[in-house]
């Protein structure tokens, strides 16, 4: 989707007055203008000098869903979903867990309050569906007094037992879980174990198995006396129907939207729960009075502020998209939020799921609601439109705590998926204007390191949400390892800038191997402007370590030879092959020179044993370090590349490079000795620059040229004043060389951080540049 260029500017928004300024990495793009489809529905995220300092808050049990999974995304270690704080003044944290458990936590220690899943087995069903089992809990703002608070969980009709209980509204058909509200009362609202009695609120059902009731919450700025005070809104899902269905704008069904009851009442279906009648559709023919807002597709937690502008109360909603659009919007009663005919600000087509689109020029005229914050999806190049790309919001909360006023008016809420922490300002979150720009926080542990969620989780797929305690104070849950973290701290976190900026234009790959691509480990994000994810070979997410090169890096990736006595494909290397050529290569048909810079460390036997002679004692001729294929290459021919190979008889680290496909490679070798630029178990920062219409080489180390000699005599290039073959090149190799894994001759047992594929040549004050700018 977007293309992404190397800048650093001053944000628009400051954190304080004392300057927290956040900077960019990312170019601000708006949406293509016309009739067309849109090619970028959002501004990039910007990353901030805002760091977030977290400080683990608890541990909790390992669970697991009912039934057994088979998607591995439920198999985490406990799916525990949020955290709030009881009314009662205890200070006691509660936290559900999707598999069944109702966790309250005192200092830091959790322990179970409640058994969701043992209350209603064996009809209790967490193990389809990534919101299934026990969603929510909430407790009444009275609770200290009538001990009474609400869960919502999911049932399997059918799944075992009885016949279940009719559902509130009729089903859609075939129903393929309900979703349950249950209000419980304590007999003792101080005590530390349930114990009281318990009755049906609600229950709706859901054709599929996503997208069911998501939240369900009590407004907290409501006080006693307040229209608002005790009435419970319910977050409802499209139930993974609402695309060309019309469900989430049909009135009469409550799936799509937000429901707001009177848990008291008794005027609802069955006299179970009643209709507020300041809901702003009762009274409306043909649609139920319990809606509050509609056209959701999967609202994913909302929060209210209660130092909103005018000193109103705001509700804001985190809304996961279908195609490209994570959403947050400010939720007024009688909304509508255009799911399944809008995505964010644009048309949804459901018989084009594969593009937005403008809107018509009378969409003023059509009453829908649009984000105040949104961000658009990544997918890497040739993913399928209709298939998840691995990104979900999750709302937060604006933070109005007293010990970190650095936070004071932002509202912090994450990509779940991703595992990262963003943020906007309150203030800029307009309603009907442009939407607020979204950054993203860095983020530290108490020692002072920066760290990636992964960091924390050692896990890819972080599941992370948000939660708040009745100070203000902010936690980070995440269910890859069941751990909660305390948001103690803020800090100014430099954000580097990681290309000079004579080079930001040209920067057609970039890999850090601190992005993984959250579907598949294997896949390294692209962080330059060509987005060509990189392929983890053989090794898949194995091969990332806990080992970066420079400061600010956490992370490498690790490649060597697998069998030093076995011929085969095994060997750990990186790249991406395509016989027609890399389409997001283009940038480097006909260039006029190129650059290939990246980190280095040696970590074994350089170079290899030789796997294809039956000689135990014979070794490869070279070790493969990073380079970029010809447009006719077989998996081994570059147009550019770093390597060390022999050169009359001795190993040398060398530039190799050919400008024209299929014709002659030049080199120039390093007359230093290999081992002494890259000496074992060391950072090393190299750099080859190619310029293909003058036939000028150069090699660098650690910023500095290092002297040489070409190897060719003549001119090998055929050299006439203008660029490489105009053709696209068949791939990326790194480490090794057929990144299509069809064999290997030169596996390198090393490290590797930070590589960089430019389309023109470096100078040398650039390549300086550009060390000095990773390691001050």
């Amino acid at each position: 989707m977007s293309k992404r260029r190397w800048r650093s500017a001053v944000a628009a928004v400051a954190i304080t007055a004392a300057a927290l300024v956040p900077l960019t990495t990312a170019t601000m793009t708006t949406a293509t203008a016309g009739p067309g489809p849109i090619t970028d529905p959002a501004p990039e995220e910007i990353q901030s000098t805002l760091g977030l300092v977290l400080e683990e808050y608890a541990q909790f049990p390992r669970t697991e869903p009912i039934p057994a999974p088979t998607d591995r995304r439920l198999m985490r270690h406990a799916r525990i979903n949020g955290l709030g704080e009881l009314p009662d003044g205890s200070g006691r944290r509660y936290v559900p867990d999707l598999n069944g458990p109702l966790y309250l936590v005192e200092d830091g220690e959790p322990r179970v309050y409640l058994d969701v899943a043992a209350e209603f087995a064996p009809e209790f069903f967490s193990g389809r569906g990534l919101g299934s089992g026990f969603g929510f809990a909430t407790f009444h703002p009275d609770f200290e007094d009538n001990g009474t608070f609400y869960t919502v969980h999911t049932e399997r009709p059918g799944n075992a037992g009885p016949p279940p209980d009719p559902t509130t509204y009729p089903p859609q058909t075939p129903t393929f879980l309900h979703s349950v509200v249950t209000e419980w009362v304590a007999d003792d609202p101080a005590a530390d174990l349930f114990s009281g009695t318990s009755r049906e609120v609600l229950r709706l059902g859901f054709a599929g198995q996503i997208h069911a009731i998501q939240q369900i919450d009590f407004n907290p700025t409501a006080r006693p006396g307040d229209e608002d005070h005790g009435l419970l809104y319910l977050a409802v899902g499209d139930g993974g129907r609402g695309v060309g269905t019309g469900i989430p704008q049909d009135m009469g069904t409550p799936a799509g939207k937000i429901l707001r009851i009177d848990p008291a009442g008794t005027d609802g279906p069955g006299g179970a729960y009643g209709i507020p009648p300041s809901n702003p559709f009762v009274g409306t023919a043909g649609a139920l009075g319990e809606i509050y807002a509609v056209g959701l597709r999967d609202p994913h937690r909302f929060s209210w502020d209660e130092q909103g502008r005018k000193s109103q109360p705001r509700m804001f909603l985190g809304h996961i998209g279908e195609h490209a659009i994570e959403a947050v919007y400010d939720v007024r009663a009688g909304d509508n939020f255009g799911w399944g005919d809008r995505e964010g600000r644009y048309v949804f087509d459901a018989a084009d799921r594969c593009n937005l689109y403008p809107l018509p020029e009378n969409d003023a005229d059509l009453g829908f609601t649009y984000p105040v914050a949104a961000y658009d999806h990544d997918p890497p190049p040739g993913w399928s439109c209709t298939s998840d790309s691995g990104y979900a919001i999750s709302g937060g909360f604006v933070y109005r705590g007293r010990d970190l006023p650095a936070l004071d008016g932002t509202y912090l809420f994450t990509d779940l998926v991703q595992g990262r922490v963003l943020f906007t300002k309150e203030s800029q979150m307009r309603r009907g204007g442009p939407e607020a720009q979204v950054y993203e926080a860095a983020l530290y542990d108490t020692d002072g390191t920066r760290k990636r969620m992964y960091d924390f989780t050692g896990d890819e797929r972080a599941d992370l949400r948000m939660g708040r305690d009745r100070s203000g104070d902010l936690y980070l849950i995440a269910k890859a390892n069941g751990k909660i973290w305390k948001v103690v701290d803020t800090v100014r976190a430099p954000v580097p800038q990681e290309v000079p900026r004579s080079l930001r234009d040209n920067v057609v790959s970039f890999y850090d191997f601190e992005h993984p691509f959250q579907q598949d480990g294997a896949v390294e994000i692209d962080r330059g402007a060509s987005r060509t994810y990189l392929n983890l070979v053989n090794g898949g997410e194995d091969m990332r370590a806990a080992d970066g090169a420079y400061p600010g890096s956490n992370n490498s990736i690790q490649l060597r030879q697998v069998n030093p006595l076995t011929a085969g494909d095994d060997d750990w290397k990186a790249g991406v092959f395509d016989a027609d050529g890399v389409d997001t290569l283009s940038a480097l048909d006909g260039v006029d020179g190129m650059t290939v810079m990246g980190w280095v460390k040696m970590t074994g036997q350089n170079p290899s044993p030789d796997t294809t002679t039956a000689n135990p004692d014979d070794y490869y001729n070279a070790v493969g370090l990073a380079g970029v294929l010809s447009g006719d290459s077989d998996g081994h021919g570059v147009r550019a590349l770093l390597e060390i190979i022999q050169v009359d008889g001795e190993l040398r680290l060398v530039a190799l490079g050919r400008r024209i496909d299929g014709g002659a490679s030049q080199t120039f070798a390093a007359h230093e000795d290999w081992r002494t630029l890259l000496p074992q178990d060391e950072w090393v920062h190299l750099a080859a620059t190619f310029d293909y219409t003058t036939g000028r080489m150069a090699l660098y180390r650690n910023g500095e040229r290092v002297p040489g000699f070409y190897v060719v005599d003549g001119d090998p290039w055929q050299v006439d004043g203008s660029g490489a073959s105009a053709t696209t090149p068949r791939g990326i190799k790194i480490g090794g060389s057929f990144p299509q894994d069809t064999q290997e001759r030169n596996p390198c047992n090393c490290s590797m951080d930070t590589i960089q594929l430019l389309d023109r040549a470096a100078t040398a004050k650039e390549v300086a540049q550009q060390y000095r700018l990773m390691t001050r």
